[in-house]
Formats: structure tokens, sequence, C-alpha cells
């Protein structure tokens, strides 16, 4: 069972149609939107400061994010995808934007608007995301302009295809029923 949890009185709130495997741990200041999911192993700690997540927002596999104690709150939008094992940690990250598997995004970093954050990207502290951008390397630097192509083609199909995939995991009868054979 999901690991969710208050800490100094601050209980996470989920909205609807959301997802949270088994094995997720969501705790403290946390407020996310509908159609979000929570993949396996996740960890998403509203401890030491807030977290905000917009709709449709998708955590994917063994993702932190957290946030630093009275410094820096996490913000993230509508429309995001959060590739396994991607850490983000007291940034703001605006809506339509795909973080690959791996990245890591600091404190203070903005990721502005229809943005790809390339898998193993570093985004250090402090850095600007532009809106319309494919960011990649280490630290993470603007390799070109985002086309209607990437938008769609994965932005859009990767968030859309997370509601369907958390989806076959909604009937919890059926889950236990699999488990049992």
């Amino acid at each position: 069972m999901a690991v969710i949890l208050p800490v100094e009185g601050k209980h996470p709130q989920i909205g609807n149609n959301c997802f949270i495997a088994p094995n997720a741990t969501i705790v403290g200041d946390v407020i996310a939107g509908d159609d979000c999911s929570f993949w396996f192993n996740t960890v998403v700690r509203g401890d030491v400061n807030s977290i905000r997540i917009g709709n449709k927002v998708n955590v994917q596999d063994g993702v932190v994010i957290h946030c630093t104690y009275q410094k820096t709150s996490t913000t993230i939008g509508n429309n995001v995808s959060i590739g396994h094992n991607a850490v983000v940690h007291g940034c703001t990250i605006h809506d339509n934007v795909l973080v690959g598997m791996g990245a890591i995004i600091m404190d203070n970093a903005v990721v502005h608007n229809d943005c790809i954050i390339a898998a193993g990207a570093l985004v250090l502290e402090g850095t600007v995301c532009n809106a319309g951008g494919v960011y990649a390397g280490r630290p993470a630097q603007r390799i070109k302009d985002i086309s209607a192509d990437l938008l769609n083609g994965e932005i859009n199909r990767i968030a859309n295809n997370y509601v369907k995939y958390a989806s076959w995991f909604h009937d919890a009868n059926e889950a236990e029923q699999y488990a049992e054979k």
C-alpha cells in the first residue's frame, strides 16, 4: 500500500482520477491536480516545503520530487511528464514539459512552457530554460527549438499515454485477482 503521510499537520491532497502505485511515497504539503499518476518507487516529499502539481502530470518510476527547507518549494504545471529516475528539486516547471529519464533539475531553476529536458540532463541551480526549447547536457544548454512534431509527438503523446496507463490500474479488484493467481 502506498505511503501517504501528513507532516507537521499537513496532509497530501490528491485530485480526481489519479493513480498512486502501491509502493509510492507522498508525504506532507503536497497538492496534486486531476489525472495524475505516481508510479512505482516514486517519492514526493513535501516535508520541508510545499510541492504543487498541476493536472495530467505523470511522475514515473523512481522519481524523487523534493524541496529545500525554508528556501525553495517545487511547482509543476499541467501536462508534464517526469521520466524514470529523474530528480526535481526546489524548482518550477511550467506547462507542457517533458523531463527525460535520469534528468536532474536543481533549486530555483525554471523550466518554461513547451520544453524538453533531455534524458540525463543536469539543469543547474538558478538556470532558466526558456519556452519552446530542447535542453541537454551537463550542465544543460538549449540545443534547439522545439518543433510541432516534438510538442505533439513527445510531450502530448507521453502525457496522454500515462493517463491511459494509469487507467489500467484503477480497478483494485482486478489487480487483486491477478495477484492471487
